[in-house]
C-alpha cells in the first residue's frame, strides 16, 4: 500500500491518536491566547460615513453594520472587465463558504463583503453566484474600507464612533474556508506541494490546484477553467475567455 499511513490495529491506533491529541489540545489552547492578544490589538478610527455602493444604492458605510455592534468584511478581488469565470477563484472559494451568517448575528456581529469592482459589474458576478450576503462596492475608497483586496477586516463601533480592530490576508483568511480545515483531517490533505506528506504519497501539486476546474472537474487555470463553484450554477458552461486578467490565488 503506498501513499497511505501503516496498518495497524484499533488499540495501536488508539494510543497514536492520545499522543497526538496532546499537540492538538496545545494547538488550540495557543491559539486561543493568540485570540486573546487579537482582542488587546489598538483601534484605528476612521470616518464610517463614506460613501460605498450596494443594491440599495449609494450608503454610507456605517451601515453595513445593519443595527450591530460588530461588523466582519471580507474583501473580494475584482478584475475590471472580466467575465465571472475570470474573476479570482481564491476569493470566489472563501465567499462561497459564508453564504448566511445567523450565529455571527446571533452574537451581534454583522458580515458583508466588499470588492473594487464598479457595481454594474459586480452586481451580474453576484447575481449569478448566488450570494445572498450582502456585497458593495468601494470603488475609489481609501483605507480601511476600501484599498487592497483579499482581506478579512473586523470593524466594532461605539456609538456614533466606528473604528478598524482587526485585519489578516492570504492564509490567515482561512477561517472562512471550513473545506480547507476539513481537508487537513483526512490522510490525503490538501494535495498541494508546501504539506509534509507520508512517502509514496501522490504527487502533490501548486496551492489552490482544486479551486478552478474545466467541465469535467479537471483543475486547471486554462480558458477551460471556471472558479469551482460556479460549476453548481445554472448555466455555467464551459468558459471560453476568463477576459483581460486571468487569474489569480
Amino acid at each position: 500500500m503506498t501513499g497511505l499511513p501503516p496498518v495497524t490495529d484499533l488499540a495501536t491506533w488508539q494510543k497514536a491518536r492520545d499522543e497526538l491529541l496532546v499537540r492538538e489540545k496545545a494547538h488550540t489552547r495557543e491559539g486561543d491566547a493568540i485570540a486573546a492578544e487579537r482582542r488587546r490589538l489598538p483601534m484605528v478610527e476612521f470616518d464610517a460615513n463614506v460613501t460605498v455602493v450596494g443594491a440599495d444604492g449609494p450608503v454610507p458605510f456605517h451601515t453595513l453594520f445593519d443595527g450591530r455592534d460588530e461588523l466582519l468584511i471580507y474583501k473580494h478581488m475584482w478584475w475590471d472587465g472580466a467575465p465571472h469565470q475570470g474573476q479570482c477563484e481564491g476569493c470566489t472559494l472563501m465567499a462561497y463558504h459564508l453564504n448566511s451568517a445567523p450565529y455571527l448575528n446571533a452574537r451581534g456581529v454583522s458580515f458583508a463583503i466588499v470588492t473594487v469592482g464598479a457595481w454594474e459589474e459586480v452586481a451580474p458576478f453576484v447575481e449569478f453566484m448566488g450570494y445572498t450576503q450582502p456585497w458593495y462596492s468601494v470603488r475609489g475608497v481609501e483605507e480601511p474600507v476600501g484599498g487592497e483586496m483579499g482581506f478579512l477586516t473586523s470593524f466594532v463601533r461605539e456609538g456614533d464612533r466606528t473604528y478598524l480592530t482587526y485585519s489578516t490576508t492570504a492564509r490567515g483568511s482561512e477561517q472562512l474556508m471550513g473545506a480547507l480545515p476539513l481537508l487537513d483531517m483526512t490522510v490525503r490533505g490538501r494535495g498541494e506541494e508546501w504539506e509534509d506528506h507520508p512517502e509514496g504519497w501522490p504527487a502533490a501539486r501548486p496551492a489552490g490546484w482544486f479551486w478552478r476546474t474545466d467541465a469535467d472537474g479537471e483543475p486547471t487555470w486554462g480558458e477551460t477553467g471556471r472558479p469551482v463553484a460556479q460549476w453548481t450554477r445554472p448555466g455555467a458552461g464551459p468558459a471560453t475567455t476568463l477576459g483581460r486578467n486571468g487569474h489569480c490565488h
